[in-house]
């Protein structure tokens, strides 16, 4: 018997994965982009560009509410399906 989801539907959680992997390669260039000066011995970025590279965590905790959410409707799903 086939499997009722369809390979292109969105599961629960998909969007806060998807969104949390692009906030995380944001921080990771401003992340780039912040420490380039200290390598090339330059003049460093303002403080703010360190806040951007806080954008890493954000992302990576983003990612992993939707791993979450995810897993949870998975769980739920099989207990329906006894």
């Amino acid at each position: 018997m086939r499997d009722k989801t369809q390979t292109n539907s969105a599961a629960p959680g998909d969007r806060l994965i998807r969104a949390g992997a692009i906030v995380f390669f944001i921080g990771a260039v401003a992340t780039l982009v912040t420490v380039a000066p200290f390598l090339l011995g330059t003049k460093p970025f303002p403080t703010y560009m360190f806040g951007l590279s806080m954008l890493m965590a954000v992302g990576f905790v983003v990612a992993g509410a939707g791993v979450l959410q995810s897993a949870a409707a998975g769980r739920r799903q099989a207990r329906a399906g006894r």
